[in-house]
Order: structure tokens, then C-alpha cells, then sequence
């Protein structure tokens, strides 16, 4: 008995239909390059397998991405609550995760409460400053800003601001040193003792500097930064700019010497090498150093926000240290939790740009 060959309009569906799966497969494999920068890796093997990739590899896969890391977590969550009320302190207990939560509720509750009296405030200013005006008393009008107390809210957002605005200055410093000392080994040899010495400092150390010399040359808080603000920042920029310094170095020093060559053949100025060859080079290890930095910067913020009763999460744990109240070690873990969160989505940017503007990274 002959077979009968297939219709050739089947063979062409078919064929259609694994080039629409291939097409598929391709589009999960892009998008799950930006999943693993941004730490959701996990997505990947749900999405092929939703797109009839093989069961059992992807569960696998998805076992090791998602399933083991939520087991640690569990775990981690039930030692802590088994242990927790058998260690006591000088504020009590230690607060367990149940009770660590109820403070993250309390803490958004007071921020509605905070948000609620501005609004209130701002109402009743605008409702005084109508009838003045409607009686002929312009001259009388006064705009003023609510003063309430800062919420927890507020004091994340000063912190995460005062970190980039050292961070940027560092990374403004460090950069072009760090060029400087991988082009030249003469400037190398000049700029390596110095980072030697200061690398090592402590931010301890460094904030009573930074902070008598912004008291003394920045005699105003009328400006446009505050002095707590500039004291934080600074400290951070002079703790955090060594590791971007070092790498950026390394980086340039290491560009492959042929480059070098051609770049001499072609007779370019420093300006067309440093932007066309060198950069383009280093650009892998100096996002390197950025990474590193940004979280020595964070590290440093917080110690130095303590110290120096600064605005942000650093006074904030330590005014709860100092309140002594019950729930006070529950909302310094809230704290503690909140920073290392934070420190995890900056690292992650961090990574996701170096992804963007490199193509060696290893994603």
C-alpha cells in the first residue's frame, strides 16, 4: 500500500507554525535578559512554558529561580519568629515579624495622619488668604510651608536623594582621575599614595571635617541646599568615590594595547581618545566601580545621618533607639529592612544602566 504524502498546504502550516513558536521563544529569550538584570528572573521559564516550551525543564528552572529562594525566606521568617520572644532586651522582647508588620502599618497610618493635617493646613491658609484678599488686604497675605514632623515616607525620600547627590559628585570626581591615572603612569604613581591613605578612612572620621568646614563656608541654610544636607552628601562623595577611581584606572590601563596602536596611527587628540576608544573600553569595569560605590554611599549615608542627626532613615532609627518605647525595636527593624531593600533596587539600576551602555556585562 502506497502512503500518500502529506498536502502541501499541511507541510505549510506546519512549517508557519514553528517559525510563529520560534519567533515567540525569541521575543522570551530578549525579554528575559532585562528579567535577570532586574531580579525577576523567575518570569522567563513561566513565560516558555506558557508558550509550550518542555514542562519539566522550566518547572525545574523556575524551582531554582523562585520556589528555593521563597523556602529561605519561610525559613528565615520562622526561626526568627520561634526565636524572637526568647531573647529579651532593655526595650523588651524582640519583635518578631507579626509585630514588625503592625509597625509597617502603623508607620503608613501616621504618614495618611501627616498628609492629612498638611492638606488641612494649606486649606485653612488658602481659605484665610481669599478673605483678605476679598477684603482689600493683599498686602496681608502671607504663603507659608506646613512645618509638621517628617513622616517615614519623607525621611526615605531625603535619604535617597542626599545619596544621589553624592554619588553624582563622586562619580564627577572620580572619573576623570580615574582616566587620568590609567592613561598616564606618571600621574598613576602621583594619584596612587592618596588613595592609599584615604580609602581606608572612615566616615566617622570624615563627618567632623566635612562638618565644621560647610558650617564655616556655608553660613546660610537659605540657599539652595541645606547644611545637613551638604554635611551628608559630602561624606558620602569622600567615602564612596575610591571604588569608581580604582576600577575606572584599571579600566583604562588595561584597554587592549593594538587599540592604543591604531589610535596612534590615526593620529587622534586626547579628546577623540578618550571619548571614541577609551570610555567605550573601560565603560564595563568603570560601571563596576559605580555599583560598588553607590553601595558604600548608601552604607555611609546611614551612619552618617546618625551621627550627625541628619535628616532621613539614619536619624530616624536612631530617634526610635533613643525613644525607648515598646514598639521602638519594631520600627528600627522596619528600618533596617526598608534600608536593605532600597540598597537592593539601587544596585539593581545600577546594573540594568551598566546592561544598557555596555555589552560585556554579564547579565
Amino acid at each position: 500500500m502506497t502512503a500518500i504524502p502529506d498536502a502541501p498546504g499541511a507541510a505549510s502550516a506546519a512549517a508557519e507554525k514553528e517559525a510563529r513558536k520560534a519567533r515567540i521563544f525569541t521575543r522570551i529569550n530578549k525579554a528575559g535578559t532585562w528579567f535577570n538584570v532586574l531580579g525577576l528572573a523567575w518570569i522567563t521559564p513561566m513565560l516558555r512554558m506558557a508558550a509550550g516550551d518542555d514542562v519539566k525543564t522550566n518547572a525545574r528552572e523556575l524551582w531554582r529561580l523562585m520556589g528555593v529562594p521563597l523556602l529561605a525566606i519561610l525559613g528565615f521568617l520562622f526561626v526568627w519568629a520561634q526565636l524572637a520572644p526568647t531573647v529579651q532586651t532593655s526595650l523588651g522582647a524582640i519583635p518578631g515579624p507579626a509585630q514588625v508588620w503592625e509597625q509597617v502599618e502603623v508607620l503608613h497610618e501616621d504618614y495618611e495622619r501627616e498628609k492629612a493635617k498638611e492638606a488641612a493646613f494649606y486649606e485653612r491658609q488658602d481659605a484665610r488668604n481669599e478673605k483678605l484678599i476679598a477684603a482689600g488686604h493683599a498686602d496681608r497675605v502671607k504663603e507659608r510651608d506646613y512645618t509638621g514632623a517628617p513622616t517615614y515616607y519623607a525621611q526615605i525620600w531625603t535619604s535617597i536623594q542626599t545619596v544621589f547627590f553624592g554619588f553624582l559628585i563622586a562619580t564627577a570626581v572620580a572619573v576623570p582621575i580615574g582616566i587620568m591615572a590609567g592613561l598616564s603612569p606618571m600621574a598613576n604613581a602621583g594619584i596612587n599614595p592618596l588613595v592609599q591613605i584615604f580609602k581606608p578612612v572612615s566616615p566617622l572620621a570624615w563627618l567632623p571635617i566635612v562638618t565644621m568646614i560647610v558650617s564655616a563656608v556655608y553660613t546660610t541654610n537659605e540657599g539652595m541646599f541645606s547644611k545637613s544636607f551638604l554635611i551628608s552628601a559630602i561624606t558620602v562623595t569622600l567615602c564612596s568615590l575610591w571604588p569608581t577611581l580604582i576600577n575606572t584606572a584599571l579600566g583604562v590601563a588595561s584597554i587592549d594595547k593594538d587599540l592604543v596602536s591604531v589610535s596612534k596611527v590615526l593620529k587622534m587628540n586626547t579628546y577623540t581618545k578618550i571619548t571614541k576608544l577609551v570610555l567605550p573600553s573601560a565603560l564595563p569595569l568603570i560601571f563596576t566601580g559605580l555599583r560598588l560605590s553607590l553601595g558604600v554611599g548608601w552604607m555611609v549615608l546611614i551612619a552618617a545621618e546618625m551621627l550627625a542627626q541628619n535628616p532621613g532613615l539614619g536619624k530616624f532609627v536612631w530617634d526610635e533607639f533613643q525613644n525607648g518605647s515598646s514598639n521602638s525595636l519594631a520600627k528600627i527593624m522596619v528600618a533596617v529592612f526598608t534600608i536593605g531593600i532600597i540598597g537592593f533596587l539601587l544596585d539593581r539600576l545600577m546594573f540594568a544602566l551598566q546592561s544598557l551602555f555596555t555589552f560585556s556585562s554579564n547579565r
